[in-house]
């Protein structure tokens, strides 16, 4: 699967450049164009992945998702992110089990009928009864020294413009600086034939994290990403139609539409 996904890359890469030089005039200013067709399917199909067969990822396939995925935008360009590859299978499985405490917590707050970890309702569970909450619904966590490569992504927040820093809210702002390279870590990782997903439950260790993997003190953990070939490729996704959440001049405003199919 690994080789195939790498072979077809290459192979479309090759196709596109090659039909430029067939049908330019002109000398190229760039090296390819966009197949419209493949980078909508890639969006539309990069699914959150959990599972994985044991097929290792090897470092020259990380290092061309993480080059192709460094293009990312971030705040004044000043490319904060820091991206420790896990091979450690002990490490590995150490900062799965630091995610077991906020996991549980998140399950006994989801069972309560609550959104967990939610910054605007306060919560009515009882943390230290949470503990007792079962996790097997989350047990990619309880196995994560399996999986073949584990990405541990921080930012340093000395680097970051994060311009509502003084709001009376939690903070979102910092997150351009990093997501968008996450998220091009998927889509990189999908054109090579691999599948991930991005997580976030390690956050509340973040003191362990940054003793167990050596992080400076201005660093945080932003994501825990692991990645390997998927046991099965989904590739129909359900999210909400383009009426549900984009309106025209004010959030009262009617929905935006169209005739695309948003069914998918």
């Amino acid at each position: 699967c690994l080789r195939r996904g790498q072979q077809r890359a290459r192979v479309t890469q090759e196709r596109r450049r090659a039909s430029l030089l067939r049908h330019s005039k002109t000398p190229l200013a760039f090296p390819l164009v966009i197949d419209v067709a493949e980078l909508t399917e890639a969006m539309r199909t990069t699914f959150a992945c959990r599972e994985f067969t044991d097929e290792a990822v090897p470092d020259a396939v990380l290092y061309r998702i993480l080059d192709t995925a460094r293009f990312a935008p971030s705040g004044g360009n000043r490319q904060g992110v820091h991206v420790v590859v896990v091979r450690d299978r002990d490490l590995r499985q150490r900062l799965g089990e630091l995610a077991g405490p906020p996991l549980r917590l998140y399950a006994a707050q989801a069972a309560a009928g609550e959104v967990p970890f939610n910054s605007v309702v306060p919560s009515n569970v009882d943390s230290d009864e949470a503990m007792a909450t079962s996790t097997d619904q989350f047990s990619l966590f309880d196995h994560m020294g399996d999986v073949p490569v584990l990405l541990v992504v921080t930012v340093d927040l000395a680097t970051v413009a994060s311009m509502d820093k003084d709001m009376d809210r939690v903070g979102l702002v910092t997150g351009a600086s990093v997501y968008p390279l996450v998220w091009n870590i998927l889509l990189a990782a999908r054109a090579e034939g691999l599948g991930g997903v991005l997580t976030t439950a390690v956050a509340p260790a973040e003191a362990e994290v940054r003793s167990l993997l050596a992080l400076p003190e201005t660093h945080a953990v932003a994501a825990m990403v692991p990645l390997g070939v998927p046991v099965r490729q989904l590739t129909r996704l359900s999210r909400r139609p383009v009426e549900d959440f984009a309106t025209i001049d004010g959030f009262d405003g009617p929905p935006l539409a169209g005739t695309v199919d948003a069914s998918g």
